[in-house]
Order: C-alpha cells, then sequence, then structure tokens
C-alpha cells in the first residue's frame, strides 16, 4: 500500500490537543482553546477538506471516490455555513491562532502533493489522505474541541457534527479497503 505523506492530518491533532507546543500534561489534556478559536479552527479545517475533495473531483476517474469527494464538498460546505450562522448570531468572530495558521499552511503542502499523483495513485493518497484527516479532526473533536467551548449552542455544534465526521472516516476507510484490494 503507498502511504503519502500526510502533513495536515498530524498538526491538526497535535496542534489542537497541546496548541502550545511542548506544554505540560495538563495543559495538553484541556487546551486553552476560546470560542472563538474554535470557530476558525472548524472552519479552516472545512474549508481544506473540501479543497482536498475539490482536486478528487478534478484527479479521478473512480467513480466512488468522484462520488466521495461530492460528498465531502456537500458535508462540509454545510458544516462551515451552520458554523457561520451561529458565529453571526452569537456575534463571534473566529480569531485566527496557532492552529488554524498551522493547519492551512500544512493543507497547502498537502494539496501540492495531491496535485503531483494521478490516476489510481492519486486515489490511493487522497483517500489515505481523508482517512488519517477525519481520525485527526474525531480526536480534536473529542478531546479539545467540544471539552474547550464554553457556548453551549457552539459545543451542541460540535458535537452534531461529530457523526457525520465519524462516518465519513468509516466511508473512508471502505474506500481504501476497496483501492488497497485493486
Amino acid at each position: 500500500m503507498l502511504r503519502p505523506s500526510i502533513r495536515s492530518t498530524v498538526p491538526l491533532a497535535a496542534l489542537v490537543l497541546c496548541p502550545l507546543g511542548a506544554a505540560s500534561a495538563q495543559s495538553a489534556a484541556s487546551p486553552q482553546l476560546s470560542d472563538a478559536n474554535i470557530a476558525a479552527i472548524v472552519v479552516v479545517a472545512n474549508t481544506i477538506d473540501i479543497e482536498y475533495a475539490k482536486i478528487a473531483q478534478q484527479r479521478t476517474r473512480n467513480p466512488e471516490v468522484r462520488k466521495f469527494a461530492e460528498t465531502m464538498v456537500r458535508d462540509h460546505d454545510a458544516v462551515n455555513k451552520q458554523a457561520t450562522e451561529l458565529a453571526t448570531k452569537l456575534k463571534l468572530t473566529p480569531v485566527e491562532n496557532e492552529v488554524s495558521r498551522k493547519l492551512a499552511a500544512d493543507a497547502e503542502k498537502t494539496r501540492a502533493e495531491l496535485r503531483a499523483k494521478s490516476d489510481a495513485e492519486f486515489d490511493r493518497a487522497y483517500i489515505a489522505n481523508e482517512v488519517a484527516y477525519h481520525q485527526a479532526v474525531l480526536d480534536a473533536i473529542d478531546q479539545a474541541l467540544i471539552p474547550s467551548a464554553r457556548n453551549a449552542e457552539l459545543k451542541a455544534l460540535l458535537q452534531a457534527v461529530r457523526p457525520a465526521v465519524a462516518g465519513h472516516l468509516q466511508h473512508a476507510k471502505q474506500l481504501q479497503a476497496a483501492l488497497e484490494r485493486r
């Protein structure tokens, strides 16, 4: 199996769970993220996956991978709309932070790596990235974002989107297994 370099996933989990780098175990367990920080992370993380999916829509010839990419665009766009509507309602301006900036920078590297691949190699790399990315997002939701959210509506939004992220992860794993059999 080809294991692409996945730069965007490890920083998501690592930075969200320990945003100050080499911090104590206590701060790693409860990172100091404000609701405005969380809002920025949510929007950036969803936007990144939309961008990955748009590359897949352009590059893949595999109908299952194309359908998955279409689902990613639709679902992550919907979450971004919900997050934006909630932030507007709460008068909460997302605040860029170390995590959101690092995610954006690392995503550019991953997009370049994906664009350099084609055909079956692209499909395997894209889906492997989706497995790792959704696992990292799920870990961040469970271990940092939900526990750090102070506003009940923001916490409820995170809890509401969690099952979709888990579903995306399972779908990506199924696709990955199917691609490995080919």
